[in-house]
């Protein structure tokens, strides 16, 4: 039987989240999303826990992973723009942006948001930051910043 004030079972209950059955493969690949920088494809996931545990996993056990996080809200799923790739992340409170070279393909996150809402458009009274336009509410967004980063312009 656990015991739920074990240290051990707390940790535990910190690093995976509620609401899922962590198997061996969910824990890797949680894990995996955890130690990165930037979203990554099912395939570069599978290709990263193939080289950690030397284990072959199905590809297919990889994208079911990833459907279950992304049913239990525990991933973003974006498509990134111009290569129409398929990556994925965890979320986290607030929102990342992206700078791709165009060269290199590297991504780069951003430290602020380009899109600057206007305070006085903003509804924090239900504690939701929303930004109102033309009788259009928006509640999320996601922005990709198209160009060449330092190494690439050297180059060229």
């Amino acid at each position: 039987m656990k015991n739920e004030c074990d240290p051990k079972n707390k940790k535990m209950a910190e690093e995976f989240p509620g609401g899922l059955k962590w198997t061996k493969q969910r824990k890797r690949v949680y894990q995996i999303l955890k130690d990165v920088t930037e979203p990554l494809s099912a395939a570069q996931i599978y290709a990263r826990m193939d080289a950690w545990e030397q284990e072959q996993y199905a590809v297919s056990t990889i994208y079911r992973i990833l459907a279950a996080f992304e049913e239990n809200s525990l991933v973003d799923k974006t498509t990134w723009m111009g290569e129409g790739t398929v990556v994925y992340e965890l979320k986290h409170p607030g929102h990342v942006h992206y700078a791709v070279c165009l060269e290199c393909h590297k991504r780069i996150p951003l430290e602020h948001c380009p899109l600057h809402m206007s305070a006085s458009h903003l509804h924090p009274a239900d504690g939701k930051q929303e930004y109102e336009a033309d009788g259009f509410t928006v509640v999320s967004h996601k922005i990709e910043l198209y160009g060449y980063c330092k190494e690439c312009q050297e180059k060229r």
